[in-house]
């Protein structure tokens, strides 16, 4: 008798199968290797966060994190280096610890929350929520965000439509939700940018969800136009071959 292999699925793999089938079915379970410097030092300063709530020394741990890949290869963009961005990572850190807006209790249990939804089959989606805490005295599911650039305020509504929001709030039923940005801009930034979720919203991604790992679980792979593989550039065409506008 053949076994069923159980399968687990994120919202990182639904949002990959609903922009192409085909390439989810070419890249499930391949992870490319990062060069990116700007997308290691994010993790490296989402996991200095949590020293931060742990009351230890954050810059330190900052150091420590970051220090580990000083010396890799990395694809830096023409502005930073590992020094810049260790720099950029212990401002932020002083004006985070200014602003005093979030409460994390029991941040061993209230960092990266490891949330399970079962499927049938034996099959599970699961969830990374990076912090569950107060922000200015609310209670909201948190997700941390590092980018070089602001995120945009209007119009009003907008974030309460990011999908990603929305899957967390479907994953544990807790309405209000933030991303927190760490904008490594010249002048470092942080913005709190709150929204809530529905009820509708939530029972309506939750359909999405079973109706796409129904076709998946259906090996239904047809493809879309305009793939784009990671880490795939174009040659750039000379003026006299650049395409018409």
């Amino acid at each position: 008798m053949e076994m069923v292999t159980a399968m687990v699925y994120s919202y990182t793999q639904i949002n990959q199968y609903l922009r192409c089938p085909r390439s989810y079915r070419y890249l499930d379970g391949w992870r490319e290797k990062e060069t990116c410097a700007a997308m290691v030092f994010g993790r490296c300063f989402e996991n200095v966060l949590g020293a931060f709530f742990r009351g230890e020394d954050s810059a330190a741990a900052l150091f420590k994190e970051w220090g580990a890949f000083r010396d890799t290869p990395f694809d830096y963009s023409k502005a930073d280096s590992w020094d810049r961005l260790v720099h950029q990572g212990v401002h932020l850190l002083e004006t985070f610890a200014r602003h005093d807006r979030i409460r994390i209790h029991n941040p061993e249990t209230n960092l990266q929350v490891k949330v399970v939804r079962q499927f049938p089959g034996s099959n599970e989606f699961v969830a990374y929520i990076d912090a569950l805490g107060e922000i200015d005295g609310k209670r909201h599911l948190i997700d941390w965000k590092t980018t070089t650039s602001r995120y945009p305020d209007n119009p009003a509504g907008l974030l309460s439509l990011d999908p990603q929001l929305v899957c967390y709030s479907w994953m544990t039923g807790i309405s209000d939700v933030a991303f927190v940005v760490f904008a490594r801009k010249h002048q470092p930034e942080i913005q709190y940018l709150k929204t809530s979720i529905s009820e509708d919203q939530r029972r309506e991604f939750g359909r999405l969800v079973e109706t796409t790992v129904g076709q998946i679980e259906a090996g239904h792979f047809a493809s879309h136009s305009g793939i784009r593989f990671p880490q795939k550039r174009l040659p750039k065409l000379p003026p006299s071959r650049a395409l018409p506008q």
